[in-house]
């Protein structure tokens, strides 16, 4: 069973790891838990994949006093859910990815003696993961920062999940051509912060030999598109498919630092300038950013320091400086850990076989 949820980051790796589980024993049976207001109660189904739902509510975010009281009061509801469930699937294993109904499952599961794992994919571990990783056999962690905040027993460097067709990307090269290409993105619902301050920096600067696309969200599209509706270098989208076409175009890329973006970044080894979103739990797309930064292997501005002029001098440094982005794409190649699903899905089943012994 894998407990969590709540975005697509924690939930398509998710998905990933089941199939990769099944594809080593088409005998074994995946199960999901989650929270009926998740956006897994969406996506799960539709992947074929059955899900088994708690209440549980936020508590590590800013949000209202009354609202957290009510999910204290809830939360001894919310663990006896969890410990019927598990008396009921009777699971060989639980993974925690994270989110709201992992932490619960989790732990319920640890006390009954199921072998338990967690996922980590952020360089600074959310508040439910540090908690669960003193009661987990094996924490999958991305970032070798992670282990400084989390207390486990066991560890093991892994990726993130990418699409095959992305991870593919590490062994492709960019085909020569004569413009600088520029990718925006900021998830697949955009980012205000980061549209409003591209579409600015366009509109008020001269540009030769650049071209960018710019994928808004369905939100702003139509005002962003309107604002290019005249220039020929310029492509807004409201959502991009064939992302691994979208990387081998591009030269750079402007994107917010969730820890699937990151991985995307590293798997197709692009020099990126990252705009961590600044109310992400526990600020843990800026811990990401910053693993970078450390490394050489991308560029952080801070959304409170984000504007057209900062942005306009980093793109043409950036466009100036082949060997500057040459150093970056290479040096966040090391970011990335290929087939990371399937070396998870062996290392869970093995936590299985290891209790049988």
């Amino acid at each position: 069973m894998i407990a969590g949820g709540g975005t697509g980051g924690h939930i398509y790796p998710a998905l990933t790891i089941a199939k990769a589980i099944q594809q080593l024993n088409k005998n074994w049976e995946v199960e999901f838990v989650g929270t009926p207001d998740g956006l897994e109660s969406k996506i799960i189904p539709k992947e074929g994949f059955k899900i088994n739902f708690i209440s549980v509510g936020k508590l590590n975010y800013s949000g209202s006093f009354l609202k957290k009281i009510l999910t204290l009061f809830r939360l001894p509801w919310g663990f006896i859910k969890c410990l019927a469930l598990i008396i009921e699937k009777k699971p060989v294993l639980v993974l925690g990815v994270g989110g709201y109904a992992s932490g619960p499952f989790v732990l319920a599961s640890s006390i009954m003696g199921v072998p338990t794992a967690l996922w980590e994919p952020n360089a600074h571990p959310g508040l439910t993961n540090r908690i669960l990783a003193r009661f987990v056999r094996k924490c999958f962690i991305v970032f070798d920062d992670a282990k400084k905040n989390l207390k486990a027993r066991s560890f093991m460097t892994v990726g993130i999940p990418v699409r095959e067709e992305i991870e593919k990307l590490q062994s492709t090269e960019s085909v020569p051509h004569d413009n600088f290409r520029v990718l925006v993105f900021g998830g697949s619902q955009g980012a205000r912060a980061i549209n409003n301050t591209v579409k600015e920096m366009i509109l008020n600067n001269k540009w030769e030999n650049l071209e960018f696309v710019h994928q808004t969200g369905v939100n702003d599209f139509q005002e962003v598109n309107e604002a290019y509706k005249k220039l020929n270098f310029v492509k807004a989208h409201e959502y991009l498919y064939q992302m691994d076409q979208n990387y081998i175009w591009a030269d750079l890329v402007i994107c917010r630092a969730g820890a699937g973006t990151v991985a995307e970044i590293a798997a197709a080894k692009k020099a990126a300038i990252f705009i961590p979103l600044p109310s992400a739990a526990d600020d843990h797309q800026k811990k990401n950013a910053e693993a970078l930064v450390k490394q050489n292997a991308g560029f952080m501005i801070e959304q409170k320091d984000l504007s057209a002029e900062v942005l306009y001098k980093k793109v043409l440094e950036l466009k100036n400086n082949n060997e500057l982005r040459k150093s970056t794409s290479q040096n966040v190649r090391s970011f990335f850990q290929p087939q990371a699903a399937q070396k998870m899905a062996e290392q869970i089943v093995n936590l299985q076989y290891e209790n049988e012994e």
